[in-house]
């Protein structure tokens, strides 16, 4: 296996002029503020009695100059292909700090004729009110956290909507930008198969471009955590949640949409491409409270992130214009196998001259051959004809116990 895996990498080497192109970027922007917390969510969110948005908006501002300015310094423009607001609840943004955002990361950029601008938002009606205001700051993809559509898991999941807001605000969303994307989250306490079919139902009736798909997990330092140690609720696991999620491919394929990653659904053509540069291991420049970055400088990678507290955040941008906390360089292993992890993750699977132009090493340096040619005759891993190695449908549902056993 190894002599094969060495027959795919001399094929697939990528050319010196390939590896000198400079990566697409994309633009995460984190708004970290929630009008309430979930109880099952681990995100960097906080809810605040008052926040001044106006300064936050402007704080995002400096620091994407900042940020741009290192990157000038570093060698040549940079092509922007995508900008995403993430949470918190970036809808509770002003829509005039969204169109700042916007449009300065445009003016420091070399922005793709069709870039990509996705904003998250929450389905209640005074959020929903302000979606074409976001629409005509710049945002063009709404990504809408719908989570479930009966009142009785909403209620258990913490939403601050209800059942008949959701509907409302798929419908205005539907009717205002070109592109729309909704979360649901599934194994809740209780859920059957049937009548988790007739929810994907419903809402892929609604709005059937894209869907990103969560298993409901209890993470630990949420409110979740505790309930669950105490045995308040218990949520379908092993088979039970292995169905629900088999029967998510069956409905989302009878509105034309295909699994490309593990948790998301998409027709051809509408997956988010923002969310494929995290995938396909690209460049990506974050900036906010407590956002992660990955980008090129040379035959480096940097990895760095943000102060997660938001006021200190803001001081430190306010007097230094930026509040990057950690920066690092990659080790090659590091970076094969953080290209690995997530490549791994889509249908398409990941391409070895890929692996090998981000990482500096050979394919085989960063897996393990007999593994992979174990896992491949499980039937967990397959070579597709382009070359691409990818994890089939049986190996996606466990990438977490073979990665580890995969990579070196």
């Amino acid at each position: 296996m190894r002599d094969h895996i060495r027959r795919v990498s001399d094929v697939l080497t990528p050319s010196p002029a390939v590896q000198r192109e400079a990566e697409p970027l994309a633009l995460y922007v984190h708004w970290p503020f929630c009008a309430s917390k979930c109880p099952y969510c681990d995100f960097n969110s906080h809810v605040r009695p008052a926040v001044d948005a106006a300064r936050h908006g402007r704080a995002l501002v400096a620091e994407l100059e900042h940020e741009a300015a290192r990157l000038a310094a570093w060698g040549g423009p940079r092509r922007l292909a995508s900008v995403f607001f993430g949470g918190g609840t970036p809808s509770l943004m002003p829509p005039e700090a969204v169109a700042a955002v916007i449009g300065r990361a445009r003016a420091l950029f070399e922005a793709a004729p069709d870039l990509e601008v996705t904003l998250e938002a929450n389905p209640t009606s005074v959020e929903a009110g302000r979606l074409r205001e976001f629409r005509a700051a710049g945002v063009n993809r709404l990504s809408l956290g719908v989570q479930a559509l009966d009142a009785a898991s909403l209620g258990f999941l913490g939403r601050n909507h209800s059942a008949g807001e959701a509907v409302a605000a798929l419908e205005h969303a539907r009717a205002t930008f070109p592109r729309l994307s909704f979360d649901l989250i599934y194994a809740r306490p209780g859920q059957g198969e049937a009548a988790w079919r007739a929810e994907l139902r419903r809402a892929l009736a609604l709005a059937a471009d894209h869907l990103s798909l969560y298993q409901l997990t209890v993470e630990p330092g949420t409110r979740f955590a505790t309930e669950h140690a105490r045995g308040a609720f218990h949520l379908p696991e092993g088979d039970e949640a292995a169905a629900l999620y088999a029967a998510t491919a069956e409905e989302a394929a009878r509105f034309g949409l295909a699994p490309y990653e593990v948790s998301n659904y998409a027709k051809p053509g509408a997956e988010s491409r923002h969310n494929l540069a995290y995938w396909r291991y690209g460049d990506y420049l974050g900036i906010g409270a407590g956002a992660h970055q990955r980008l090129s400088r040379g035959g480096d990678i940097l990895a760095a992130r943000r102060h997660r507290a938001p006021e200190t955040w803001l001081e430190r941008v306010e007097r230094e214009g930026h509040a990057r906390v950690e920066e690092e360089a990659l080790s090659p292993v590091d970076r094969g196998r953080e290209a690995m992890l997530m490549g791994l993750r889509l249908s398409e699977g990941v391409d070895p001259r890929r692996i090998e132009a981000r990482s500096g090493l050979p394919f085989e340096a960063v897996v393990d051959a007999g593994m992979l040619e174990a896992l491949r005759e499980e039937g967990y891993l397959a070579w597709l004809p382009d070359g691409r190695l990818a994890a089939t449908t049986e190996g996606r549902l466990r990438l977490d116990a073979l990665l580890p056993a995969l990579l070196r």
